[in-house]
Formats: structure tokens, C-alpha cells, sequence
């Protein structure tokens, strides 16, 4: 781990330290949770994707509840581009009250601070961890004429053929290359990746069995999974998941194995801390409700909530492990 990335989790984990703090000592003049009403106009929630995609349809799915509860806009902009970078450093720059969020996900900041070498923006310096929205793990799925029944099996296989199996992936340092990459390393097996540009043209190659397995978000393979033109070995989540029932973890065959994504709310560094309570228990508020969680589910993806010294743990563990396995792999942006 460079020093770079370790200042980066230093700053991380005191920020978690520091969020433990009552939100009433954020100091005298704060607006309280109960003061002058939060949001007064709308606000602006920076997307880092394209309209119509998973992370798109997330935050509408929270912004549109939100509208609704405050009876103020929440205004879902998208800025896609330099995986998801440049949505980041518009939110970083902005200002610090409470009116402008970012879709912050495991690819900004657990992936790009040791993928790249400059970044326009620093993930623990210029960001307040507020709330962790949802998890979303991944499937290892192979094409049926390979002859693995289980993640042993493939394991086993792997082993007998080494740099003979190719793992598909939507680019070099995406989730699904670093998921792989993760594997090659718990497993000791010699796996060759053959990066695509985007997860469709992956999937398409390994449905056509020019690429033998691939981790793919399960909203994505759900369907050839069950009309059988794709076989799912296993979940990449430490419990199984409820859209795939009957699938194993990758965990049961490779104990200590997980890779899912994640998607959050931060706000610019600077955010008053009574904004940043009433903003987090709003969202929790919205994933306790009933519909949401089922529309979520259909995006594959597991409500999560907690509060926001737990959210900045959780990207501080993630970004130290996903540094690991970037530095192993030697992965850089294509």
C-alpha cells in the first residue's frame, strides 16, 4: 500500500473516530436537528453514471421518496465519465450546506485512490461520510459447457489448466476485474482476464463461451441463470443472497472471500453536522419502507442504513483491501 493510499485511510478512520461525536457538540451556532427546517430548496444529487443504470435508478428510487417526505426536490444530476471521478470532484468542490450530495460508490472511493495516480479530489479529505444506502454483490457465473459444478470444482479445473480459463470483466480496475483478481489471489489459481469495454460485451462473450466465467451484478445475469445459458457457481457477499436463493457464497468454498458493491451519500467536507444526522435519518427512514426495499431488490441490491461514523469504517476497511489487491494486480486505468 502506497502513501498515498495509507494517508487516505488515516483520514478515514479519524473521521469515523471524530463522527462518534454527538451531532449537539458540532458547536454553538450549529442549526440543531430540531432548528430551521432542512432542506428550504432543492437539492442537487450528483450521479457519476449515465441515466438508466443501476446507480441512476438508485438514487432517483431515494430521491424521489426524499421530495416526497420534505416536500422539497431532490435533483438527481448525472456526470458520468473517469469512472465516476468526475461526478466526485464537481461534488467535492461544492458547497459545504447540506444542498449538494454525491452517489458515492465502492469504484470512487475503495478502487480510484490507488488506481490512479492523480485524482482531482481526495476521497477522505474533501467528503462527510453520511449513509451507506445499499450492498450489491456479484455472481460468478460460467458458461455450461464448462464442466464445474461448484466453486471447488472450478477451483479444481483452474488448477489442471493454468492460464487456459479466461474471466471476463467490464475493464481493467473495474469491481468485476478486482473481484477476479481477489479470487486468483485466495485460490493460488492461474486465471487469464480479458477486459471488455463495459459489462454487456463481457456478458456477451461469456454467454458465447469466448470467455469461460465472469463476476457480474446478479440483476444483470438473473435472467440467463434462469432460462440455464448461464450457470451461477456463487454470491460474492459473505451471506447469500435472496435473489439468487440456493446459490452458495464464494465464502463457503474460500473462507473470507466478499466483493460487492456499494452505494452511499457524502456531502462536501464542511457539512454541519446536524445536517449530515438529518439527511441520514431520512435516507433510513426511506429503506425502512416497504416498496423500496423490493425495488431495490429487483436491482439486486441489499438495503443497508447505519450511521455515518459506521458508513466512513466501512469505506475505510473496503479501500484497504481493494489497495491490496490493485498493488498485486498491477491494474491501471485503461
Amino acid at each position: 500500500m502506497d502513501a498515498r493510499t495509507r494517508l487516505m485511510l488515516r483520514r478515514l478512520m479519524l473521521r469515523a473516530l471524530l463522527a462518534v461525536v454527538p451531532a449537539a457538540a458540532a458547536g454553538a451556532g450549529a442549526h440543531a436537528a430540531d432548528g430551521p427546517a432542512y432542506p428550504r430548496r432543492p437539492v442537487r444529487f450528483i450521479v457519476g453514471f449515465p441515466p438508466g443504470g443501476p446507480s441512476d435508478i438508485l438514487a432517483r428510487l431515494v430521491g424521489e421518496r426524499l421530495s416526497l417526505h420534505w416536500g422539497e426536490r431532490v435533483v438527481t444530476e448525472n456526470r458520468p465519465g473517469a469512472g465516476g471521478n468526475l461526478a466526485a470532484e464537481a461534488a467535492a468542490h461544492s458547497a459545504a450546506d447540506g444542498y449538494t450530495w454525491l452517489l458515492a460508490n465502492n469504484s470512487v472511493f475503495a478502487i480510484n485512490p490507488s488506481l490512479y495516480p492523480h485524482l482531482p479530489f481526495d476521497p477522505a479529505k474533501d467528503f462527510e461520510p453520511v449513509v451507506l444506502i445499499a450492498t450489491q454483490p456479484s455472481v460468478l457465473v460460467v458458461n455450461p459447457q464448462l464442466p464445474v459444478q461448484s466453486v471447488q470444482e472450478l477451483v479444481a479445473l483452474a488448477r489442471q489448466r493454468p492460464g487456459q480459463l479466461n474471466f471476463a470483466s467490464s475493464g481493467t480496475g473495474t469491481a468485476a476485474h478486482l473481484a477476479g483478481e481477489l479470487f486468483k489471489s485466495m485460490t493460488g489459481v492461474d486465471l487469464v482476464h480479458v477486459p471488455y469495454k463495459g459489462a454487456q460485451p463481457a456478458l456477451t462473450d461469456v454467454l458465447a463461451n469466448r470467455a469461460q466465467l465472469m463476476f457480474a451484478t446478479s440483476a444483470s445475469v438473473i435472467g440467463f441463470v434462469k432460462d440455464g445459458r448461464l450457470r451461477a457457481l456463487a454470491v460474492t457477499s459473505s451471506a447469500p443472497s435472496p435473489q439468487l436463493p440456493g446459490i452458495p457464497t464464494v465464502d463457503a468454498s474460500v473462507p473470507g472471500f466478499e466483493a460487492v458493491s456499494w452505494h452511499g451519500v457524502m456531502t462536501p467536507a464542511g457539512t454541519p453536522a446536524p445536517i449530515i444526522e438529518q439527511i441520514n435519518r431520512a435516507v433510513r427512514s426511506v429503506l425502512e419502507d416497504a416498496e423500496v426495499r423490493e425495488r431495490l431488490s429487483a436491482l439486486g441490491a441489499d438495503p443497508a442504513g447505519g450511521t455515518p461514523s459506521e458508513f466512513a469504517r466501512y469505506v475505510a476497511r473496503d479501500a484497504a483491501k481493494w489497495a491490496a489487491i490493485v498493488k498485486r494486480s498491477g491494474a491501471h486505468p485503461d
